[in-house]
């Protein structure tokens, strides 16, 4: 019943939430191959880290929202305060920017609330990024990429990095905001947490700040969707499995039935051997074996093993004497049973 009003919850916050209209985001071009990293030393000059970047944007399709912006002569210089040029310096990237906030944002401070300027040039700084990087690769594909190419590309890449990782992390406490807002009382805290932060990675991919929407309009829809997915999900696991799973119900006793019952049968062969006599035991022998290993109590007493000590008391000898009867006693025994018993088995 829980469960039920907590998935009722997600579904009516989800269905009265706003809903702004998206356009399919911008790909590089489909149906055609990709491009083929630069040929010969190029890519053994490059960092892992450069390596990286043209690997992961070779393979990877490059989602982007196109705006009129965009297409502006000096896109770039309005939108990052400096233009796309290569530094002398390094060669694989553009100028540090001009940041939109100031300074990276620490766990333990609150992330700054950004005006609707200040959003919308953020998204057009992430969609100029891709945007550039879409026509690098369309331009080399089923060919190799020239080691210029490589090197904007690895600039853009590197932008495109940098510009993504600030957006979420400025929009990182609303995962925490209607994770708390939901209140599923059944579904784990760290469960909602991840896919709350998948639907953010994936809001901030598809976003079109071109609509007039602010960003925590599309992405709180989007993340309550998915605290909605993770309850039916969690729904039709425990309409499947009620029960907690419990690894002793499995666990079987097979094992220790059958060494309980060797040992039984031993201990049966060993009394038939001492009644016998079929090890030539002395009675002394006899009674350190019987005593020692409890193996005739009495009807009124529970089977306990007496320690040497014990057994010296009874007899009349020294502890020690008692280790070397048993000793003794034993052998015979054990060759009783190589011979006559197990031979027989």
């Amino acid at each position: 019943m829980a469960q039920s009003q907590a998935q009722t919850t997600v579904d009516t916050t989800v269905a009265n939430g706003p809903n702004p209209t998206t356009q399919s985001p911008t790909t590089q071009s489909e149906g055609i191959g990709s491009p083929l990293p630069p040929t010969g030393d190029f890519m053994h000059m490059l960092s892992d880290e450069n390596r990286q970047i043209i690997h992961r944007l070779c393979t990877e399709p490059v989602p982007h929202m196109d705006h009129p912006d965009l297409h502006r002569a000096k896109a770039d210089v309005e939108l990052f305060g400096v233009a796309a040029k290569l530094s002398p310096s390094d060669g694989f990237r553009f100028e540090p920017p001009k940041e939109i906030t100031a300074g990276r944002i620490s766990p333990a401070t609150r992330a700054p609330t950004l005006t609707g300027n200040q959003e919308k040039q953020l998204f057009l700084r992430l969609n100029l990024t891709r945007m550039k990087i879409c026509n690098i690769l369309n331009r080399y594909t089923d060919r190799p990429l020239t080691p210029k190419a490589a090197r904007t590309l690895i600039a853009w890449g590197d932008w495109e990095l940098k510009v993504r990782e600030q957006v979420v992390e400025l929009n990182m406490p609303l995962v925490l905001a209607m994770a708390k807002r939901t209140r599923l009382s059944n579904i784990d805290f760290n469960e909602m947490i991840s896919e709350g932060n998948m639907a953010l990675l994936r809001s901030v991919d598809k976003f079109d700040c071109g609509r007039g929407f602010k960003f925590s309009t599309y992405a709180c829809r989007a993340i309550l969707k998915s605290f909605s997915r993770v309850a039916m999900k969690a729904s039709r696991y425990r309409g499947t499995f009620p029960v907690e799973y419990d690894p002793s119900i499995e666990k079987s006793d097979h094992v220790e039935t059958q060494r309980a019952q060797v040992e039984s049968d031993c201990i049966v062969e060993l009394k038939d051997i001492i009644e016998a006599n079929a090890a030539s035991l002395s009675d002394v022998e006899k009674t350190v074996i019987l005593e020692r290993f409890a193996l005739a109590p009495k009807a009124s007493e529970v089977p306990t093993p007496k320690t040497l000590e014990q057994v010296g008391t009874i007899i009349g000898v020294t502890k020690e004497r008692v280790r070397q009867i048993q000793n003794k006693a034993l052998k015979k025994i054990r060759h009783a049973l190589e011979n006559g018993y197990l031979a027989a088995s």
